[in-house]
């Protein structure tokens, strides 16, 4: 029964295609019109595909965004990449050196707080003859950084010696005539033995990796002058107020008597833009006591300076965001 019904319906299949083919011989429209039909299918089967293969890609792409924004870096500890390339003007160089006096460098022994790639750093030893300078840093790579521009910096300072060198025995070979080239020699000699008096950049200045609140490092030294820049607010996110009064006890016990901090604190608000850099940064943020508009009251009455002076007025040329007071703190 099961097979006289499948023939059954095999043939009846058979009938209505050579019926089908039959009437397409006579209405070629009807087999035009069924192409029609299956090519529509066709396409909507594609523009399916399509939109599927769409959905996959932008799911891939949203995928690989999303690793990127995990995997971005954070500086956690304000040791930026670059950090001088977008806060210093390159036509006029860093404006807080117009604020900083020669006395309070020249000949003395400096130290710098988180000098990062040390540019600023180099500068000082270079603009007011620093007879020693070391900057530290938390991040090594930072310290790497500084002594990269430190020899670039050395190179540069000797070939411009070099040339001066020479167009000064030009010009007095030319102005006294070769009779006087010996007195001319020695005059040269006494410039040669002043300029080494000032020290080669690479023996004045030095950088060294350092958590200066952590460290356990015996003080070799102590220093007449102490730079701590746009440092307060890292140390303050990163080990709270009591990391706080530990930079500055530790700063006063660094300095010789009569020495000098050279301090420039970030505003509150500048905290509240970087809180969220760390799980640390964001608990402190939360607890912090000390606001930085208290750290005047703070070393003059519970660490110990004399007095205090304000050059912010003096100050000019600030890109956005880096408009900061800079306060001198006299041991």
């Amino acid at each position: 029964m099961t097979e006289e019904k499948e023939n059954k319906t095999g043939i009846m299949e058979r009938k209505k295609k050579r019926k089908q083919n039959d009437r397409n011989k006579k209405n070629p429209e009807n087999q035009n019109n069924h192409n029609q039909d299956q090519d529509q299918k066709n396409a909507v089967k594609e523009d399916k595909e399509k939109k599927s293969e769409g959905k996959t890609t932008k799911q891939e792409v949203t995928s690989e965004d999303n690793n990127k924004k995990k995997h971005k870096i954070v500086f956690p500890f304000g040791n930026y990449r670059n950090y001088y390339g977008y806060r210093i003007n390159e036509v006029d160089g860093d404006p807080r050196l117009k604020v900083f006096e020669r006395d309070w460098f020249q000949g003395k022994d400096c130290l710098d707080i988180g000098c990062n790639s040390g540019i600023l750093t180099i500068q000082i030893a270079r603009k007011f003859h620093c007879k020693s300078i070391l900057g530290i840093d938390i991040d090594s790579d930072r310290v790497s950084d500084a002594y990269w521009h430190l020899r670039k910096f050395a190179r540069t300072e000797n070939v411009e010696k070099n040339i001066t060198k020479v167009t000064r025995l030009d010009v007095k070979n030319k102005v006294n005539g070769a009779k006087h080239s010996a007195s001319a020699s020695s005059v040269e000699t006494k410039e040669d033995s002043s300029a080494s008096s000032k020290g080669d950049l690479l023996d004045v200045v030095s950088f060294r990796q350092e958590n200066f609140v952590q460290s356990q490092r015996p003080s070799e030294k102590q220093y007449d002058t102490i730079l701590c820049l746009s440092v307060t607010k890292w140390i303050h996110l990163n080990w709270g107020d009591d990391g706080l009064i530990t930079l500055f006890s530790k700063i006063w016990r660094l300095l010789h008597p009569g020495g000098i901090l050279v301090l420039e604190p970030q505003p509150w608000q500048s905290y509240e833009k970087n809180r969220r850099v760390s799980e640390t940064t964001a608990m402190n943020y939360r607890t912090i006591m000390f606001r930085p508009e208290s750290f005047r009251e703070i070393l003059l009455d519970k660490i110990g300076f004399r007095r205090a002076e304000d050059i912010t007025d003096g100050l000019s040329g600030s890109k956005a965001g880096f408009d900061r007071p800079i306060f001198v703190y006299h041991k």
